[in-house]
């Protein structure tokens, strides 16, 4: 496991009295947070800007929301209730429980000694009731589902002054194909450390859980491309097939100019499919995958703008089943058969626009104004934002995430590496070979590079 994601057994009082201090000073609304982890400051930031949630909150609320789970994900669940079982004995000897929640923070099932399930019930840390971030601040659980590992919260870290005496230790099992949660497995203690396998133990579970998603999602692939060449041998127009969240499974020679995506080579594996960088695009698919899982019968058309057109090309989506799961759609270019999509901007999952951004400068969140950014620059799994101030790592990990998160504030992804504020271009060169240069309005007056297929949507965009 990587080791910035290792938890280690500690006990509630660790660092209780700094943490405690920091924790009355946010609430009270100063940002300066020393002596608290980035992570758990960055938390503390959702709760209070994002999700008001009232930190003197004395129990979870009742779960209102509900999903339909696949039949894929209670197979997840019950592969992590059998191990969460698995360790229930050695969690119970220490006051502790074990408990798995579904995407929502919905508490669906827990384990643990009497007396501990009894002290957890009187703060509703039991079966319906809701843990999520949103719902209940900081903790193993929801906080689990909004990181990308396993996430360790002891005593003051929690958000809600009446879990300070807990600490919990949270991770996520994501789909190997959307990266949205499916479930969390979490341990908690009362007032007493983590068993030493914890941070193990969690991981391992996870890993083997996670392994059996990616082979159902390579079967998938498998199928997309068999239901891509039945139909490419039935139509003459332009076809790719893409999974669940938008991403090439595999195009024809037409088609993969339109998307920006090698032409005619399978990707199976989910960690290898192509992304086409067409957010509308992307949005269609997704709004297609939406549709047809509550009706198996639905096919959708829309417009959007590929690489290489002025024009938006219309493209049909027609969804893919194998023995009842949906594992993708089938679209086709130059077509409109089938409902019309909303406008693309109503495609999209609502969102709030941030109205900051969160970066990190050593142990210290800072808060930024998207005007105070000129662009973020990804170097492997870190995001890199070009701010007034200085190079500073940005809190949440993807230029993916925040090229979504960003695309309505006046950003673009102009490369694989680079988003970009147009706000803040200053000039524009074109190299020996016609390719393009932003040179941006900081000091250094940086020049970013311009992919070949995200130069006609930066043309779009500054109307050039």
């Amino acid at each position: 496991m990587n080791s910035a994601h290792r938890l280690e057994p500690v006990s509630a009082g660790h660092g209780r009295g700094t943490v405690l201090a920091a924790w009355e000073r946010f609430v009270r609304g100063e940002d300066q947070v020393p002596g608290v982890r980035a992570e758990v400051a960055i938390s503390w930031h959702r709760c209070r800007e994002q999700y008001r949630v009232d930190p003197h909150l004395s129990a979870a609320p009742v779960a209102v929301a509900e999903i339909n789970h696949t039949l894929e994900h209670d197979v997840v669940l019950a592969e992590l209730g059998f191990r969460a079982a698995s360790i229930a004995h050695e969690v119970s000897n220490l006051s502790g429980i074990v408990t798995i929640a579904d995407a929502t923070g919905r508490i669906l099932a827990e384990w643990g000694d009497q007396a501990t399930l009894n002290r957890a019930t009187a703060s509703n840390l039991a079966p319906w009731f809701c843990w999520s971030e949103s719902a209940t601040g900081t903790n193993g659980m929801g906080t689990a589902l909004e990181a990308h590992g396993p996430v360790l919260i002891r005593g003051a870290e929690h958000w809600c002054q009446a879990f300070h005496n807990w600490v919990c230790a949270g991770v996520a099992v994501r789909d190997v194909v959307s990266r949205e949660p499916i479930a969390v497995l979490n341990i908690s203690c009362w007032r007493n450390q983590l068993p030493a396998s914890s941070g193990s133990w969690l991981a391992n579970a996870v890993a083997k859980t996670q392994c059996l998603l990616r082979r159902r999602a390579r079967d998938s692939g498998a199928e997309l491309v068999s239901a891509y060449s039945q139909a490419r041998a039935h139509s003459g127009t332009a076809l790719a097939a893409v999974d669940t969240s938008g991403k090439v499974v595999i195009a024809d020679e037409t088609a993969s100019v339109l998307i920006g995506v090698p032409a005619s080579t399978p990707a199976v594996d989910p960690t290898h499919r192509w992304n086409p960088g067409l957010p509308e695009f992307i949005a269609a698919a997704r709004y297609a995958s939406k549709q047809a899982s509550r009706n198996p019968d639905w096919v959708g058309s829309t417009q959007i703008f590929t690489h290489l057109a002025d024009e938006p090309t219309s493209i049909s989506l027609r969804p893919v089943f194998v023995s009842g799961n949906l594992i993708g759609n089938l679209v086709s270019f130059g077509s409109s058969d089938g409902e019309q999509l909303p406008r693309a901007d109503g495609i999209a999952s609502p969102r709030t626009q941030p109205r900051r951004l969160v970066a990190m400068r050593d142990n210290r969140m800072v808060l930024l104004q998207l005007s105070e950014v000129s662009f973020a620059e990804s170097e492997g799994n870190d995001v890199w934002l070009s701010t007034d101030q200085e190079r500073l790592r940005a809190a949440s990990p993807g230029l993916d995430k925040l090229e979504t998160e960003l695309s309505d504030a006046g950003f673009l992804r102009v490369h694989r590496r680079y988003v970009v504020n147009l706000s803040r271009i200053r000039e524009i060169e074109r190299g020996l070979k016609g390719e393009l240069f932003l040179v941006m309005d900081d000091r250094a007056a940086t020049m970013v590079p311009v992919s070949r297929r995200n130069a006609p949507a930066v043309r779009r965009a500054l109307d050039i």
